[in-house]
This record gives structure tokens, C-alpha cells and sequence, in this order.
């Protein structure tokens, strides 16, 4: 998915619509989730420098699963705003965090790119595969850099080169073929892979006022017992994959991911499916 010519604000409805529908089936695979960016998700806090007290904000935070790191991560003395666009992703964040009893935690609903936040600053603030998604992410930068205070640290986590992310690149070159659709940039704003190029984010955080940025290299392997059960998560939680086939008839929709399916079987190992995945981690300090 990507911005093409249908402006931002119409990028951003159907990115709310999307992340709407999927909320369920992203929540349904919390624990997926969870094992396939636990040393990611961590790295990133400790990159953002969060500790025990530290007020945080954490933007594009879906249903929640780094929020309830962060939280522990702060404990008792600590603050987290969670802040999404998706109002039904965002919903499903506040009950598994009333559910673990943390009641410090706060959520917004947000424009990353708008985020009118009147609250004192920060201590740090996260974006965990949220950021590539955003149509101006330099904009985006530019709010956490105003949310924080001096000092603070921030620390975002997206997807890599398109040659270093080849799962995703089966989806959607598999997606778009079977619709109808030409290939895409990979480097087309608002898309998966769009923060990928070598320098680039570096670059943003220097112009969003940022300074110390580095971004290294993270690999996070998604492991499944089988590539049947990877579709079953995508075709449950990946939104821009399903945006692609939602035209489709059911039986075209069908055959898109029998041969989706059939592609990503290259990955099946003797322990399972392992589906390649490098991330970029960068830190940064306000």
C-alpha cells in the first residue's frame, strides 16, 4: 500500500479502515507477535533508554504488546501513552493492559503525524513498525522530537531492504499480480518497506531535529511450526495484503493465496517455518 495519488488524508482513512478490520487477527496472534519481536522489542526500549519512572510515549502501538513492555519496563513510578490511529486496534490494547493491571498506561487515539499533545514531555518515546506506514514520516519525527524533553530518547523499529525482507516481498508481488495490479516501489511512501534504503533514516531524524542518531541492523526470523500457519496470519492481521485480494472473487482470492502459500514454502526448515525478516533499529536523543 502505498500514498500513489490519493493524498494523504484518503491514505490515512483507508489505513484506519485497514487496521480496523484487522484488529482481531492481529490480536489473535499476540503470541506469535510477541515471540517474533521479543529481542527486537527490547532493543528498542533500551535504545530509547526507558527505564524504571520514565514517562513514555508510544506511538502507532497497535494492540499493545510493547506498551505492556514498556510498562513493566517503568513500573509503578512510570508513565505510558499508547497512541494509534485505529480506534478498534487501540481499544483491544486497553484491555489486555486492564487486564494485566497496569492502570498508568493511557491510550489516544492519534495521528502520528498529528499528535496535539498537551501533556508534559517525555522521557522517551517508540515506534515499533509504524513508521515506514506513515505518509510523511518526517513529519512524524518531527512530533515525537516536540513531545519530548531535552535529553530525551527515542528509538523507532522498520522493516529493511526489500532484498533482506523476501517474505514480504512474495506477499505482495503475489497479491498484486494476481489482482491485476502493476509492481510497486518498494521505496513508495507509507509502504512496508519504505524506510529500507541504506541512510535514510539517519537522515530523518538529523532533519526532525534528532541528534546521535544510529541505526543497526536487527534480524527478527518469524518462526511458525509451518508456512500454513504464517497465512493464516497474514490472511488474519496483514492488512495491505488483504487490501490487494479484497476485490478479487473468492475463488480468484483462494487460488492468490494457494500460490502465496506455495512461494513461501521455500522457507520451511527441518524445525519448521522460518521466514526471513531484517529490521532496522535506529536511537536518537532530542
Amino acid at each position: 500500500m502505498s500514498v500513489g495519488n490519493s493524498g494523504p488524508e484518503s491514505f490515512k482513512s483507508s489505513v484506519r479502515a485497514q487496521w480496523d478490520q484487522s484488529a482481531g487477527g492481529w490480536d489473535d496472534h499476540t503470541a506469535q507477535i510477541r515471540a517474533w519481536l521479543a529481542d527486537a522489542t527490547q532493543a528498542m526500549l533500551t535504545g530509547a533508554g526507558i527505564g524504571p519512572g520514565a514517562r513514555v510515549l508510544d506511538v502507532a502501538a497497535g494492540a499493545g504488546d510493547q506498551t505492556l513492555a514498556i510498562a513493566q519496563r517503568v513500573g509503578e513510578q512510570g508513565f505510558v501513552l499508547a497512541t494509534d490511529l485505529s480506534p478498534a486496534i487501540l481499544a483491544l490494547a486497553r484491555q489486555r493492559l486492564d487486564h494485566a493491571g497496569y492502570h498508568r498506561v493511557a491510550t489516544r487515539v492519534a495521528d502520528g503525524e498529528q499528535l496535539l499533545l498537551e501533556d508534559p514531555p517525555f522521557d522517551a518515546a517508540v515506534c515499533r513498525l509504524g513508521l515506514m506506514l506513515f505518509p510523511d514520516p518526517l513529519q512524524g519525527l518531527r512530533e515525537m522530537h516536540r513531545a519530548l524533553r531535552p535529553g530525551g530518547g527515542i528509538a523507532t523499529l522498520v522493516f529493511s531492504r526489500p532484498e533482506n525482507n523476501p517474505c514480504i516481498g512474495i506477499l505482495m508481488s503475489t497479491a498484486l499480480r494476481h489482482a491485476g495490479m502493476p509492481p510497486r516501489d518498494p521505496y513508495q511512501p507509507g509502504g512496508l518497506l519504505s524506510l529500507g534504503k541504506p541512510g535514510l533514516l539517519d537522515a530523518l531524524f538529523s532533519a526532525a531535529g534528532f541528534r546521535d542518531a544510529t541505526t543497526t541492523v536487527v534480524q527478527a526470523p518469524f518462526r511458525l511450526p509451518s508456512t500454513a500457519d504464517y497465512v493464516r496470519f497474514v490472511r488474519s492481521a496483514g492488512g495491505p495484503v488483504q487490501q490487494v485480494l479484497a476485490g478479487l472473487p473468492p475463488a480468484a482470492a483462494e487460488a492468490a493465496w494457494a500460490d502465496i502459500a506455495q512461494r513461501l514454502d521455500a522457507f520451511t526448515t527441518a524445525d519448521g517455518w522460518v521466514g526471513p525478516n531484517e529490521l532496522l533499529l535506529t536511537s536518537a536523543r532530542r
